[in-house]
């Protein structure tokens, strides 16, 4: 039996009874449902047919519910804005209509105050990085444009170094957790986890059922790696989350603070996950670059206990 196990996020093209079937023989051990995307009655559907398939399956799939967590996000665009590296830009917390060409719109309240002179706003996993010239008396923050890119409505936004003042699970959260609860999933990943106090408050919301369905703590910021001790002492298992991390931590270190998380899950008996990015280009290509096969064949020569996929399934 292989003892590195395969995690799959479902989405529109894999979601068919056929193609998760498919999957399965190919050698999916765990079905991902990203509530960032997924709604109830879909991830209804991906879980009855999982459970269907369970019944002739000579090993049977688990299935992972995966909230969505605290974010930040940009506005409402009208198509898409080109920002040119080297550019200045207004950066404004209020709602209103459509941005204008010189200004971007971020959701979160407290931005301003979080924020001082020199810090960086990445956008969209990275791609797009903001660097923090003013602070304005009319609330917004005056930035320049380190590396430009194509935005869009509801981009993802990380604050690298920054206490976010947001719940550690959200209204959203309580809802898709309750769901998972109702629908009998195996493990709950409970994103950005930043100290076990955030894994004891999941616990509470599973009340009975607390023990029965596993909880995998996502280390996605520099708190989650400072605070790494106490949160293995609560949770069944990691998941180390390069996406964000990457962002969060200067991505030189993320080598050494994955191979830090797993042999510290390794010492306490935890299970262990790598995940992001790790056959992206597969996306696109027939077959992985030579990088993606290193990397993962590193991740399995380090034991870990799963690799997950994301966007190349």
């Amino acid at each position: 039996m292989r003892k590195t196990k395969i995690i799959c996020t479902i989405g529109p093209k894999t979601e068919s009874f056929d193609q998760l079937e498919k999957l399965a023989l190919a050698g999916m051990n765990v079905v991902r449902l990203n509530m960032s995307h997924a709604k109830h009655e879909g991830a209804a559907r991906i879980i009855r047919a999982i459970k269907t398939l369970n019944r002739k399956l000579p090993d049977p799939v688990a299935i992972l519910l995966d909230t969505q967590g605290p974010e930040i996000r940009t506005g409402d665009i009208t198509g898409e804005l080109a920002l040119t590296t080297g550019d200045e830009i207004t950066i404004s917390v209020r709602d209103g209509g459509d941005v204008e060409a010189s200004s971007i719109r971020i959701h979160y309240d407290d931005l301003v105050s979080a924020l001082k002179i020199g810090d960086r706003i990445t956008v969209d996993n990275g791609i797009i990085n903001l660097e923090v010239l003013t602070k304005n008396d009319n609330g917004t923050l005056g930035c320049k444009i380190i590396d430009g890119g194509i935005l869009k409505s509801k981009r993802h936004v990380n604050l690298p170094g920054i206490r976010v003042n947001l719940p550690a699970i959200t209204n959203k959260d309580r809802s898709d957790i309750a769901f998972g609860i109702e629908q009998e999933v195996d493990f709950i990943a409970l994103s950005f986890v930043r100290e076990a106090e955030d894994v004891r408050e999941l616990k509470a919301l599973l009340g009975k059922k607390a023990g029965k369905i596993k909880i995998i703590g996502k280390i996605e910021d520099q708190s989650g790696v400072a605070n790494l001790d106490e949160i293995l002492q609560e949770v069944d298992g990691i998941m180390v989350a390069r996406g964000d991390l990457g962002v969060e931590i200067n991505l030189a270190e993320l080598p050494n603070v994955q191979r830090k998380i797993v042999r510290r899950c390794a010492e306490e008996g935890k299970r262990v996950i790598v995940a992001t990015h790790l056959l992206e280009s597969m996306i696109e290509n027939p077959i992985p670059t030579r990088a993606e096969v290193t990397d993962v064949a590193n991740a399995i020569y380090e034991e870990v206990d799963a690799v997950m996929l994301s966007g190349e399934t």
